[in-house]
C-alpha cells in the first residue's frame, strides 16, 4: 500500500498481555521493577547482569541478550527496555504495574518489535512470565 510517496510496511509487530494480581502494586513492583530480579519471575531467563543502563539477560539455552534500560520509573511503576542485538531491527518492551485498589494490581507487558516474529516470540514468553508471576504471589499468601 502506498500513500503519496511513502510506502507503508507492516513489518513491526505489537503484542500485549496482562495479569491481575491480588497484591498491592508496590509489592509487585518491588519484584518486576528491579532489573536484576528478572530471572526470578521470567521463565527461560537464568541470569542477568546490570551495569548502569545496560542489562544482559542470559537464556536457558545460554544465549546472552544485551538490552538498554530506557525507563525505570518507580512513581508510575513503569520499566522499559530495548533489545540491542541483531535478532531485531527494533524492539521496545514495556512493563507497567497499575494499582487497582489497596490490595490489587494489573501488570501489563507489551512488546513492539521488528520483525513482527520477534514480537510474537517475546510476547509468548511474556505471557508465560505473567502467569508465573501471578502464581508466585498466589503461592505467597
Amino acid at each position: 500500500m502506498t500513500r503519496g510517496s511513502t510506502k507503508l510496511q507492516a513489518n513491526r509487530g505489537s503484542v500485549r498481555h496482562h495479569v491481575v494480581i491480588d497484591r498491592p502494586a508496590d509489592e509487585v513492583w518491588a519484584l518486576v521493577g528491579d532489573p536484576t530480579r528478572v530471572p526470578e519471575w521470567f521463565p527461560g531467563i537464568v541470569s542477568c547482569e546490570v551495569s548502569g543502563d545496560e542489562r544482559t539477560v542470559v537464556t536457558a539455552g545460554g544465549l546472552p541478550i544485551p538490552e538498554r534500560i530506557l525507563t525505570l520509573d518507580p512513581l508510575q511503576r513503569r520499566f522499559q527496555y530495548q533489545i540491542e542485538a541483531p535478532i531485531c531491527r527494533f524492539h521496545l518492551g514495556t512493563l507497567d504495574v497499575v494499582e487497582l485498589g489497596d490490595r490489587r494490581c494489573l501488570v501489563v507487558y507489551a512488546t513492539d518489535a521488528e520483525p513482527s516474529t520477534v514480537a510474537l516470540t517475546i510476547g509468548g514468553g511474556a505471557a508465560a512470565a505473567l502467569r508465573h508471576l501471578g502464581g508466585l504471589f498466589e503461592g505467597d499468601r
